[in-house]
């Protein structure tokens, strides 16, 4: 009976350390957005609705961050993980409409070409996926061949 009553605890304290450490990284990472904002406010007076989109990256990234955090230790820490990771890739792909911006200001018209950033974030997108399903096998392969070392 002893043995159950620590266990729950345990894992009770378990838990509650994972819900602090989610929390701070969360904490951590709006207060960067929050720093990172102020810079970017003379762009949302060129560009009507980037920070509303900046806004749904930021809360969808963190709250991925967080359920991943609250689940590590198991499989769906992984899967998560990927969801994350493939969300950053498809939100630029859909956001930045295929890295190619037209702009028109009175008589001035200005292209900007953003196609060699997108190409990178998505290469850097695919390689933190990559991470991600071999951090997926190497669990289960842990899982399933149990070392006593």
């Amino acid at each position: 009976m002893a043995d159950t009553n620590s266990d729950s605890h345990h894992n009770l304290r378990r838990l509650a350390f994972k819900i602090v450490k989610a929390t701070i990284k969360g904490a951590i990472f709006y207060g960067i957005y929050f720093f990172l904002s102020g810079f970017l406010t003379p762009i949302t007076e060129l560009l009507p609705g980037f920070m509303q989109m900046i806004e749904t990256f930021v809360i969808i990234y963190i709250v991925l961050m967080i359920i991943g955090e609250l689940t590590s230790g198991t499989i769906y820490q992984h899967f998560f993980n990927a969801a994350k990771a493939l969300f950053v890739i498809s939100y630029l792909l859909l956001s930045l409409r295929g890295g190619v911006f037209g702009m028109t200001f009175e008589n001035v018209s200005l292209m900007i070409d953003l196609r060699l950033f997108l190409m990178i974030a998505t290469l850097l997108g695919l390689v933190g996926l990559a991470k991600t399903v071999l951090q997926a096998i190497n669990y289960m392969n842990e899982k399933a061949c149990p070392t006593n070392t």
